[in-house]
């Protein structure tokens, strides 16, 4: 099994959100596959479109053109059957009439969950983490990250510059679900006055309020606030905020633009280095495992092992956003 004499067709997907890079991730895996001397075949629109059995050949030139794109020109799609015991044999039981021998997942823990159940059927799976929320405990890195957060960046000085303009407070919102990765990443690189994270803020919006009055004393004439979309309800605490201060305020939530748009370096770099080691795990005859960044190296988890493991925000970046916000 050391040479991968028994993988013969690599399968590839992409499940749950989309995520900037994913299309590089993708062409690694089609073309590192082939170097190997293996087939690859294309599932599109994640474990819903593997039930329909959406299935298609892929050569090198199915992937040309796609590194600098970004979504992911297999699509995606959420799949609540993959949830359910009746939904994972039928998955299975697809891979293995399409003739598969290792597929290759591309998302974030609840794909790898999907993985982790069809690895019960006997699947050979191998999983690459691509979310922009960063909120893989098993990586220090996912793509799409970088590109996200310099997505959003941009944006919030475009905001601030209106806020300085106009003395304002400014309630921008920005992706990551539950995880304030993005939140934290973008109130340091954009020098907020406050940012409310999920896994330490605490709701009271007296603070906020205290925070703005004692800075307004200080001589300063507007207030940028950072807040994360699993905190949510910009809008209501606009109105509250502008309420108890005087100070008029305005909520800009970002939404999916930071999904899209062409990956940075970083991300089609990543993808591209995390997708040939999935091509290469599966050819060493590894099975059920986890792609991940760990102290800047690429490594590989038992996706069991990986999907318990635990991750916080960097203390020391939280306590340096509290320091700078003076």
């Amino acid at each position: 099994m050391s040479s991968g004499s028994k993988i013969n067709t690599i399968g590839v997907l992409t499940s749950g959100g989309d995520a900037p890079g994913m299309n590089a991730a993708i062409r690694a895996v089609v073309r590192s596959a082939i170097a190997h001397g293996k087939k690859v075949k294309g599932i599109k629109r994640g474990y819903s479109g593997l039930l329909k059995g959406e299935i298609i050949d892929m050569d090198a030139r199915s992937v040309s053109d796609i590194v600098q794109r970004g979504g992911t020109i297999l699509q995606t799609a959420r799949c609540v059957e993959m949830t359910t015991k009746e939904g994972q044999e039928e998955a299975a039981k697809a891979i293995k009439a399409a003739g598969i021998d290792g597929l290759v997942v591309i998302g974030g823990d609840g794909s790898f969950r999907g993985a982790l159940a069809l690895s019960t059927y006997g699947v050979n799976v191998v999983c690459i983490p691509g979310t922009i929320d960063l909120d893989v405990s098993c990586s220090d890195y996912t793509i799409g990250f970088d590109t996200a957060v310099n997505t959003a960046m941009a944006a919030i000085d475009k905001v601030r510059d209106t806020s300085t303009s106009h003395q304002r407070c400014s309630i921008i919102e920005v992706m990551g679900r539950n995880a304030g990765y993005l939140a934290l990443w973008c109130g340091l690189a954009n020098g907020a006055e406050d940012i409310l994270l999920p896994e330490f803020y605490d709701f009271d919006e007296q603070k906020i309020v205290d925070h703005i009055m004692e800075n307004r004393k200080r001589g300063k004439k507007h207030h940028i606030i950072i807040n994360a979309e699993g905190i949510g309800h910009s809008m209501g605490m606009a109105q509250r905020i502008e309420a108890a201060t005087g100070l008029e305020t305005r909520a800009t939530i970002l939404g999916h633009m930071q999904r899209g748009g062409s990956p940075t370096c970083k991300d089609r770099v990543a993808a591209t280095t995390m997708g040939c080691y999935a091509v290469d795990t599966l050819c060493q005859g590894k099975k059920n495992r986890v792609i991940v960044e760990k102290r800047g190296m690429i490594t590989d988890f038992d996706i069991e092992e990986a999907l318990q493991m635990e991750k916080e925000l960097p203390e020391y970046q939280v306590s340096i956003s509290r320091e700078l916000a003076i």
